[in-house]
């Protein structure tokens, strides 16, 4: 019996030191006998060649994970990024899906990474959420169930372990479980005709695994549990329909550096709860060795967990059967193909629905940023600056006045729209056209009448597209 295994530690890379700072942990986990790592950030080279090299030292097969919603770019630096959910799903397209779903697993087989933390299944219908929005392919469960099964259609395909998010729905809350516990009031009904649709689906499709949301539901546990530690609703996703989903693959938590994950309990006796609940996999412990002691400690006291355990060990082992029986990956994915498409994708969301203006040099060009004061760096908000000055094009006042503003779903930013500041700077003047890289109902709060650009989210691809559209529209 080894409860490690359970375990997935984070490992963060670092612009002055790449996964160089990270060696004292790697070493630790892999003495302690972990199950894989998740993965944050990096170059192509500095990614396959940690993975390499940890996979080396460990001496068997690892699941290595990353959040790739919008991607391998997503994450590693250099592989193609890709629209946000809600952008892809707004072409009605499942082609487009499946093409996304295909280029994230080719991408990320690429350098190492086996299991994309990937589709969000959940629905975009508060409009007060401040964690999901873009991230969500839509608000229409059926809808959402098509994309999500045409995404895990496409990386299934290319060899990758899937995993549907945040079960059973994290898009009714009006808080982040990265800083608090929400509670989803919904009646069982509702959860079970709506939130639970997209799951349904992403099973159907054969996803790989379930990743449990840190949200209350009390239609479904009145105990106010969080879902990764709640027996009742993860007993529904186990048990045959009528009742319940039907899934056999692996269950795996959110973060559990979270703080709606551990409440009371604190992050080792939480995580002991998770599996005791029906959790195959820990992600991201805030302490990994301590976590892996805890559960140690609490197989040597209550010999029922053993059984529990030994399900999780046995699902785990069969994913990584399943990568075993995947075709080969390239050592290099066809970076250049897969950014091609991923460009098409970005301009045709741009300039599909782009107000009809005719552009003046130089273009005035004015930041409105939302995402400066998170808990976490905001990725730059100047690409559309440097392709702009790249193409040659002058910039500077006498021309086209353009308001670029940034506003995406961010860990502990707290809110869905605009803050203050940036409301104010918006109603400072009125420029001649505004770029909006953020979820379209946004639009409601930016000044009446002025044409709007719909640019969903301020990633580099869709930065270089408007600056693209841009470039095409001057003089016209």
């Amino acid at each position: 019996m080894k409860p490690a295994r359970l375990v997935m530690p984070a490992l963060r890379w670092r612009a002055e030191s790449g996964f160089g700072h990270e060696q004292a942990a790697i070493d630790a986990a892999i003495a302690a006998g972990v199950g894989g790592f998740i993965v944050f950030g990096g170059t192509p080279e500095d990614v396959l060649e940690l993975t390499s090299r940890i996979r080396h030292a460990a001496g068997r097969p690892l699941l290595i994970g990353a959040d790739l919603e919008r991607g391998p770019g997503q994450q590693v630096t250099g592989l193609a990024e890709l629209p946000p959910p809600l952008a892809l799903a707004s072409l009605d397209d499942g082609a487009a899906a499946r093409a996304a779903g295909r280029i994230t697993g080719e991408g990320a087989r690429s350098v190492g990474i086996n299991w994309a933390f990937a589709p969000v299944c959940d629905l975009d219908i508060e409009a007060n959420n401040p964690i999901v929005q873009t991230r969500s392919f839509g608000a229409k469960p059926e809808a959402v169930a098509r994309q999500v099964a045409e995404w895990i259609g496409g990386a299934r395909e290319a060899g990758v372990l899937t995993a549907a998010k945040h079960f059973p729905g994290h898009g009714r809350t009006r808080h982040d479980s990265h800083d608090r516990l929400p509670v989803v009031d919904a009646p069982l009904d509702r959860l079970e005709r709506e939130d639970l649709t997209p799951f349904r689906a992403a099973i159907a499709a054969g996803v790989d695994a379930v990743m449990t949301a840190h949200v209350a539901y009390p239609a479904l546990d009145a105990t106010l549990t969080p879902a990764t530690r709640s027996a009742p609703i993860l007993d529904r996703l186990r048990a045959a329909p009528p009742v319940g989903l039907d899934f056999g693959g692996l269950v795996v938590s959110d973060a559990l550096i979270m703080e709606g994950f551990a409440g009371g309990l604190g992050p080792v006796a939480g995580a002991v709860a998770a599996v005791a609940a029906g959790v195959d996999v820990l992600l991201y412990p805030p302490d990994p060795i301590a976590v892996v002691a805890g559960l140690e400690q609490a197989l040597a006291s209550d010999p029922g967990l053993e059984a529990r355990v030994g399900q999780a060990l046995a699902r785990q082992a069969a994913a990584l059967d399943r990568l075993a029986r995947a075709e080969p990956a390239r050592a290099e994915a066809d970076r250049s193909g897969a950014a091609i498409e991923a460009a098409a994708l970005a301009a045709r969301l741009v300039t599909r629905g782009a107000p009809t203006v005719t552009l003046r040099a130089p273009l005035e060009l004015e930041v409105v940023d939302d995402d400066l004061d998170g808990a976490w760096p905001a990725s730059p908000n100047d690409f559309v600056e440097r392709s702009l000055r790249a193409a040659g094009v002058p910039l500077g006042p006498g021309g086209t006045r353009i308001v670029l503003a940034y506003a995406e779903p961010r860990a502990s930013k707290g809110r869905a729209g605009f803050g203050p500041r940036c409301r104010a700077a918006l109603a400072a003047g009125r420029p001649d056209l505004i770029v909006l890289f953020a979820h379209p109902r946004l639009e409601a709060e930016l000044p009446a009448g002025v044409p709007v650009v719909r640019a969903w989210h301020r990633q580099r691809l869709m930065q270089e597209a408007v600056a693209a559209w841009m470039v095409a529209g001057l003089g016209k």
